[in-house]
């Protein structure tokens, strides 16, 4: 008898994990990277020309006569002797950035953004010359070249003007040629790691479990929350992007902690499917002061008799009131005040199983999502609302 009641004791705990792991899935490479493959950022200082008036003032950002000299020097005009004299206005300064995506190879175009670095008004209509791209370690990845595309405009004269979004940075869409490829071993690798982007324990330890049960000729281990590696094993002929060809499809459960984020500037409040409130009571009620101020005017009777010719300006009597001979106008201001309280009563919120009752028990006190920060903020503060509560 204690025998079969272990085996049903196992039996159910086996169908608890089972209902645990059957929650919200997602692919491999949709919530983890292979470790090592990354984009690299590439930065440089550029020249954008064909301006319309709009450009930096050469008197005043002097980097960019100096560069426009060098520019032209290049070309071989001498115009070192006459910068004083130079008052281009549709030349600015930029700072030229790109991503550049692992595996680029010679000749891959990528995508750059165009920022004005001085005082340009506008770099629409620009051209970018070429500018070289470099990396972290100083080694030029990339070129870039190309006319800009902005998603605005500006005009204006003397007396006003107009604007439309941003049109100090811009970009080049496939505005930069790769020049230099980033060095890879990956096919000469046996293993790699496998890294989360949201570290969790219970997410990696799913991962791993899920690669050893559909790929045999792996083995997977946890590291951490944040890392799972992966080992090939000596049956496995092929390469390591065949690899993780397996590997990135592969659909994993995903466990997330219990997280309300509250935005006070705006009333938005979001909660995780993990959220759950215990039982609580919880009673809300807005208090409304308004003061409302009336000036009333009291005006002298008909035929009150006129002042003397030539006497002196009506006195102002004491709370506004302006006294002339023979009748008087009284100016008495009338102050009105109302305070209203909304008949809240005390509201049993039941312990929410999931998201759904947890919403429905909150809208059932009839308040606005600015309201329910303050409940929320209240809940946890009792110690009945068991999520992160983070204010943004």
């Amino acid at each position: 008898m204690k025998k079969e009641k272990t085996t049903i004791g196992l039996a159910i705990l086996a169908v608890i994990l089972m209902l645990a792991d059957a929650g919200f899935a997602a692919r491999i490479k949709d919530i983890a990277a292979i470790g090592g493959v990354r984009d690299n950022q590439l930065i440089g200082y550029g020249i954008v020309v064909g301006l319309a008036g709009t450009g930096d003032d050469l008197t005043k950002n002097l980097y960019t006569r100096d560069s426009l000299a060098n520019i032209m020097s290049r070309q071989g005009l001498t115009m070192r002797d006459k910068l004083s004299t130079m008052k281009a206005d549709n030349v600015a300064s930029v700072m030229v950035t790109a991503k550049l995506p692992p595996f680029a190879k010679i000749g891959t175009k990528i995508d750059v953004v165009v920022s004005s670095l001085g005082s340009a008004k506008s770099l629409l209509g620009g051209t970018l010359l070429l500018t070289p791209l470099r990396g972290v370690d100083g080694e030029v990845y990339a070129v870039a070249q190309g006319p800009m595309t902005l998603g605005g405009f500006s005009a204006g004269g003397a007396g006003g003007s107009i604007s439309k979004n941003h049109t100090t940075a811009g970009s080049i869409s496939n505005g930069a040629f790769v020049e230099k490829e980033l060095k890879y071993d990956f096919d000469q690798r046996r293993s790699l790691i496998i890294n989360l982007q949201r570290p969790d324990f219970t997410t990696a330890s799913r991962m791993a479990s899920t690669i050893n049960k559909t790929i045999s000729f792996v083995e997977a281990k946890q590291i951490d929350a944040f890392s799972v590696s992966v080992r090939a094993r000596e049956a496995f002929e092929g390469t390591l992007s065949e690899l993780v060809y397996f590997i990135e499809s592969l659909d994993v459960p995903v466990d997330v902690a219990a997280v309300v984020m509250l935005n006070e500037k705006t009333g938005t409040v979001v909660m995780g499917d993990n959220v759950r409130i215990s039982t609580v009571a919880v009673a809300h009620g807005n208090l409304s002061i308004q003061i409302k101020e009336d000036a009333k005017v009291s005006q002298p009777l008909p035929f009150a008799p006129a002042p003397p010719a030539g006497g002196a300006a009506p006195a102002a009597g004491p709370g506004g009131t302006v006294v002339a001979p023979g009748g008087q106008t009284v100016i008495i201001p009338q102050t009105t005040v109302n305070a209203t309280e909304e008949k809240k009563y005390l509201l049993m919120v039941p312990q929410g199983v999931t998201i759904y009752d947890v919403v429905r028990a909150l809208n059932s006190l009839g308040v606005s999502p600015r309201d329910l920060i303050t409940i929320l903020q209240a809940i946890k503060a009792a110690g009945a609302l068991q999520a992160d509560l983070q204010i943004i």
